[in-house]
């Protein structure tokens, strides 16, 4: 196809690409090419180009688009859902739908790896944190872990690793049936012995190295779980205890129970069902147990000016760094989803909370009381009615009238209660059942009387200092103004690909018609989401070239592992079991030996040449060592280094040839799609970024999707269906397993990469991805005398991203990587991606999203803080007094009466004209990361701690 530079603005295409048709040839010409052609054909080897292109539907406008979705929207059945089993009816506020969810500030906003201009999200995430310590009664816990199947999950990976003498995990039979099922496989897949079986008989059997309990369970019912704590832990073993937050408003903490890590969803805080997910999961833990937990921590420290400030503690724990040492592969949070709920927390505080929680277990009762055949005496929000025989009618009939529950057996119907339930459904539920209301005064409590919560909940200030909508509108304002988003600036983040979001997609993930169905709901429910995710599975394989997608894994972590475990099973069913190596290079993506680990594989590092690509020589002597166990390589392509590698259709022959699969990370996808298949040019799996390549925003650390893809042979071993499985046994290897707690994982949030794929169309991507190299070489081009590109491919260029090197520079002046970083901050940019994959380097990607202007607004930054070095450089002034040295600069710090400078005010937070026009302040000095480690304190700081 022919790639030409867009200059019609009526098409979404031509809104998506920031360079008009002018820039984009003024680019050209910098870069020294007359055509977007010319470039890709001198960028991109000829061996792996598409052999056709991508069969998509002719592009859509955005209006197109929108009503395509609305026709979606309307086949979808909304019912007024009393489902349960993990997923709540429950109410937005209109405040944080809008000014959280809706939000560019806050959806666009990345991971806060640079905490200076993150201040605003890591609050939002720190009132996450102590929300769920104080509900818990543990004194740590993290920023959110992806939904409740897999955070249980990680709960049996941290107590394996914990009790390391132990090989054998108990499950309660109570857990909801998906969670059992993610937890029960991802615990097979470590070698560890799963028992399921009903733990309030007690428990039985030697080599446990914890028991997971529900509180409450599936059907609803409340037992304490002291009792099994206090024998799992004479056995030496630990107790993880699953938990409705809400429910834990009226219900003693488990930490006050002796629970040494507690995990649940916090979705019925606010954020809508949205047919499964994103949602935030939890997890918390005790002090013993902090170093282990997975994800992320948000953390308080100081900055230069020793003020209260907050950024991701125990950073060592990432997984880029700690690869197959790594505690868990989960790099990222449902931070998004995670500053709602803490929003939801924040708007209710802790006695409106506890009147919504108060709220629903009244009408429970009521209900129960109504039909007196239950079959527990105690239940929070969930009643399982006994019916025998009936169960299936009594639901079908309950359907018919509009009205969404649970079988739970032949013999008895779940219906639990949301926040949006009235008096009037209580009295239409009952009536389900032959049942009527009474009409008596409130009845009685169903709670455990020794169970019944007598300590304090949200007791931090933070919890109680909202009592209006604008208060709260404030708030939110007063918090996203303290960060730097997309919606601001370009973020120019090497491996990340922060590119425009398409609002025709984001604006439709709350219609009714999408975010009020449930994940369980039946198939005649959900027509249209099923066949908008059909047609995102079918785009995503036209565009990847493999023969199937499933979008289930909802990070791309979780892609990863389904991928190796897709790999993994594949050798097995055939033979194959002792085929357990996984070639990664040394420049791989951290996660990725992480993966390998938690799918049983183990991690043989392949070195990298001069060049970042593959070094063939050592490839051939690991595969000479291993071929026989070999079972996998995984690499990135393009490289990590930011070229396209010649050699990459020679190692996966290589490796093909000695019997192992290749796993192409997709994380790079944003230089291939539209021009390059993966499943072509050698791939037999790879996961996809959608958060990345196709625009879900990153949304300060997620949601995140991460479909896998595989070629014809693997197409078997696919995630399966939570439900679909039986959790007591073993699944046979012939098959995939479940690896979310839903069938379509985050499925709420697909309607944004259907959008861009429907509006792009083939030539859309195509043109896409020739914008997003093209920007990369012209800032590769205008940089590389002042800080040399370090890798470069073939005919000099890089693929959609640079590594510059500063290290030669450091040398000479002192001045650091991270330096820069911090003084980018004052020209109101988000730093590229710091000492990753080389240290003493940053990692720079523009996206094709990002104007000539934004890239020379850039460049001007850059060639600004060059000039500052070599002024360190010639003397004229230390390194110790330089105004790098000192970076970012607050509002505060230059206009404070004391200026211990020798360098003018102006320099410091002006230094090029443009800021006079636009200016962004960041809230805190350089944090000192150091002080954050030694002194770890993970929930909200009181207030006076600010007014130093």
């Amino acid at each position: 196809m022919a790639l030409t530079p867009v200059s019609d603005g009526s098409n979404y295409v031509a809104r998506h690409l920031g360079p008009n048709r002018s820039e984009a040839e003024q680019m050209l010409s910098v870069v020294g090419y007359d055509s977007l052609d010319a470039l890709i054909d001198a960028a991109l080897p000829s061996a792996i180009r598409q052999d056709s292109a991508p069969q998509l539907p002719p592009a859509l406008g955005e209006h197109e688009a929108q009503h395509r979705l609305h026709e979606l929207a309307a086949k979808n059945v909304v019912k007024k859902s009393f489902y349960g089993q993990g997923f709540s009816d429950t109410i937005t506020p209109p405040v944080i739908r809008r000014g959280v969810i809706e939000d560019a500030g806050w959806y666009t906003a990345y991971t806060p790896y640079q905490p200076e201009i993150s201040q605003g999200r890591l609050e939002a995430l720190l009132n996450f944190q102590t929300m769920i310590q104080e509900l818990t009664g543990l004194p740590i816990a993290n920023a959110s872990l992806l939904d409740e199947a897999s955070a249980v999950a990680e709960a049996v990976g941290l107590m394996s690793r914990a009790v390391k003498k132990g090989r054998k995990v108990v499950l309660d039979s109570r857990l909801h049936p998906q969670v059992l099922a993610v937890a029960a496989e991802r615990a097979r897949a470590i070698e560890l012995e799963v028992e399921i079986t009903d733990v309030t008989s007690g428990l039985v059997g030697e080599d446990l190295v914890g028991v997971v309990i529900a509180y409450p369970g599936t059907e609803g019912d409340i037992v304490d779980p002291s009792p099994i704590i206090e024998e799992i832990h004479t056995r030496g073993g630990l107790a993880a205890v699953a938990s409705d937050p809400l429910s834990l408003l009226l219900l003693k903490s488990p930490g006050s129970l002796g629970a040494d890590i507690v995990v649940g969803n916090s979705q019925r805080f606010g954020v809508p069902l949205f047919f499964g997910g994103p949602h935030a999961a939890y997890i918390a833990v005790t002090e013993k147990l902090k170093r282990q937990i997975p994800g992320r921590i948000v953390g308080v420290s100081k900055d230069a000016e020793g003020r209260p400030a907050y950024r991701l503690a125990l950073q060592t724990r990432e997984q880029h760094i700690r690869r197959e040492r790594a505690t868990s592969n989960i790099c990222t949070a449902q931070a998004l989803l995670a500053v709602a709920a803490s929003m939801y927390a924040v708007y209710h505080g802790p006695e409106g909370l506890k009147t919504i929680a108060e709220r629903v277990h009244e009408l429970a009762v009521r209900f129960a009381d109504a039909v007196g055949t239950v079959k527990h005496e105690n239940f929070f929000d969930t009643v399982a009615v006994e019916v025998p025989g009936r169960a299936a009618e009594v639901v079908e009939a309950a359907g018919e009238a509009g009205y969404l529950l649970r079988v739970i057996d032949a013999d008895t119907v779940g219906v639990s209660f949301g926040e949006s339930a009235t008096e009037e459904d209580v009295n239409r539920l009952a009536s389900f059942f032959s049942a009527e209301v009474s009409g008596e005064a409130a009845p009685s409590s169903r709670l455990p009387e020794g169970l019944r919560r007598d300590e304090p909940a949200l007791s931090h200030p933070i919890f109680s200092s909202v009592h209006s909508e604008t208060q709260m509108m404030r708030y939110i304002r007063m918090l996203g103004d303290k960060d730097l988003a997309l919606d601001r600036t370009m973020i120019p983040l090497g491996s990340c690909t922060m590119k425009l979001n398409p609002t025709a997609g984001l604006e439709t993930i709350t219609w009714p018609g999408f975010a009020n169905i449930h994940p369980y709901a039946p198939e005649s429910d959900t027509a249209g989401w099923r066949e908008l995710i059909e047609q995102l599975e079918e785009w995503l394989a036209q565009v990847t070239g493999y023969a199937k997608v499933s979008i289930q894994p909802n990070a791309g972590s979780q892609g990863e592992l389904a991928g190796l475990l897709a790999i993994r099973r594949y050798h097995v069913a055939n033979g194959d079991s002792e085929r357990d190596v996984c070639l990664i290079p040394a420049s791989a993506h951290g996660t990725n030996a992480a993966s390998a680990v938690l799918a049983n594989l183990r991690v043989v590092v392949v070195a990298t040449d001069k060049d970042g690509s593959v070094d063939l020589n050592d490839l051939d002597e690991k595969i000479a060592t291993h071929g026989e166990r070999l079972a996998a390589i995984m690499i990135t392509y393009p490289s990590t280094h930011g070229v396209f590698e010649d050699s990459v259709r020679d190692v996966c022959s290589k490796v093909h040839a000695a019997g192992g699969q290749v796993y192409i990370d997709g994380a790079n996808m944003n230089a291939m799609a539209g021009l390059a298949k993966p499943g072509e040019f050698g791939g037999d799996v790879s996961h996809l970024n959608l958060h990345k390549t196709f625009t879900i925003p990153h949304g300060g650390g997620g949601p995140g999707v991460g479909p896998v893809a595989v070629a014809a042979h693997l197409v078997d071993y696919l995630p399966s269906d939570p439900l679909g499985t039986d959790p007591s046994t073993e699944l046979e290897v012939g098959r995939g397993v479940p690896i979310t707690a839903t069938r379509y994982g985050s499925a709420g949030v697909l309607q944004i990469p259907w959008s861009y794929l429907a509006m792009t169309g083939a030539d859309g991507q195509a043109n896409a991805t020739a914008h997003a190299i093209l920007g990369a070489n012209y800032l590769a081009k205008r940089l590389n005398d002042a800080f040399p590109v370090l890798y470069t491919g073939k005919s000099g260029l890089v693929g959609h991203e640079c590594i510059i090197d500063l290290r030669p520079l450091t040398d000479a002046s002192g001045v650091t990587a991270a330096d820069v970083c911090k003084r980018l901050v004052d020209f109101g940019f988000h730093a590229p991606t710091l000492a990753f994959p080389v240290a003493g380097t940053l990692m720079v990607e523009p996206t094709e999203s990002e104007d000539l202007g934004e890239l020379e607004r850039f460049v001007e930054a850059m060639l600004t803080i060059r000039a500052e070095i070599q002024e360190i450089i010639d003397g004229a002034v230390a390194y110790e007094d330089s105004v790098i040295h000192h970076a970012p600069y607050t509002a505060h710090s230059v206009s404070s009466d004391e200026w211990n400078y020798s360098f003018s005010r102006e320099k410091a937070a002006w230094p090029v004209q443009a800021l006079r026009r636009a200016k962004y302040f960041p809230p805190v000095r350089r944090i000192d990361d150091a002080y954050g480690d030694r002194n770890l304190v993970c929930s909200c700081p009181p207030p006076e701690a600010f007014e130093l």
